[in-house]
Parts: C-alpha cells; sequence; structure tokens
C-alpha cells in the first residue's frame, strides 16, 4: 500500500487489508510505504488511528516508511492510492515484471478508471472517514477476486 508520506492512507489500507485477510483465515503480507522520506519512523496521523479505530482496526502501533526498489522483489502486488505516488512508483520499477505489480487501489472499485483514494491530510473527520469506506470497499473486492472469499 502506497502513499505519499505513509501516515494517512497507506496505513489505513495497511490495516483494513490486514484485518479482513486475518478474517478470512488468508495468509499473506501486507505492509506500506510512502514515496516522500516526509514521516519516516513517525506513527500514522492521529486522525487516521482514530477513524480506523472506530472501525476495530488498529493501526496505532504502524511507522512510516518510504518505498524502495526492494519493495518489488519483497512483494507480489503494490497498490497505490493516487497517480502521483503511481507514477513515482513506476519511476523506480526496473523492468517489465515489476512494472506489472503496480496498481491503483481504486481499480478493484473502478477498474479502468484511473479513481484516486483523495488525501485527507487537509480535511476534517469525514474525509478519513470517506477514504476508511473507499479503501473498505476496495478490500472486500480484492480478496473475493483473489481468494473468492
Amino acid at each position: 500500500m502506497v502513499c505519499l508520506g505513509n501516515i494517512c492512507r497507506s496505513p489505513m489500507a495497511e490495516g483494513i487489508f490486514r484485518k479482513k485477510a486475518e478474517e478470512k483465515g488468508i495468509d499473506i503480507t501486507i505492509d506500506s510505504a510512502g514515496t516522500a522520506d516526509y514521516h519516516v519512523g513517525e506513527h500514522p496521523d492521529p486522525r487516521a488511528v482514530r477513524n480506523a479505530a472506530r472501525h476495530g482496526v488498529d493501526i496505532s502501533h504502524l511507522t512510516g516508511r518510504q518505498f524502495s526498489k526492494d519493495d518489488f522483489d519483497r512483494f507480489d502486488l503494490i497498490l497505490t492510492m493516487d497517480s502521483s505516488n503511481y507514477d513515482n512508483v513506476l519511476r523506480l520499477a526496473g523492468n517489465d515484471r515489476d512494472r506489472e505489480k503496480v496498481k491503483m487501489v481504486l481499480d478493484y472499485l473502478y477498474p479502468g478508471q484511473g479513481m484516486e483514494v483523495p488525501d485527507p491530510w487537509y480535511g476534517g473527520d469525514a474525509g478519513f472517514e470517506h477514504v476508511f469506506r473507499l479503501l473498505d470497499k476496495a478490500a472486500e473486492r480484492f480478496y473475493k477476486e483473489n481468494f473468492n472469499k
């Protein structure tokens, strides 16, 4: 899961996808990162933590890290939150195999439309709730399409 700073959208996505995997009995490795290094080592934004907790998802222990070329070797799929981060990740891809791993997370809800998860950073609680709901629906569709669950 990749966004810009790894303190709002991508840790929320990591928490949601991880919780759903546990509930569905799916053994999968999920992590998140940011394309920028602004918040490396920091915990998620308190608004993201509060919003996720209201839905039973604990992301308070996560810490920000920057996406690296090594992530292409560590992961089979890289889901980005918006087109800017999609492009940033693709620039680090070393080959076609790496590029094929990169997708927009909302393609699971809106295939081929390039829909973006809005950045809730400048908004209030309603923006974080909107992001949570989008990511929750995308996670459901992901598991249904890839694991029939």
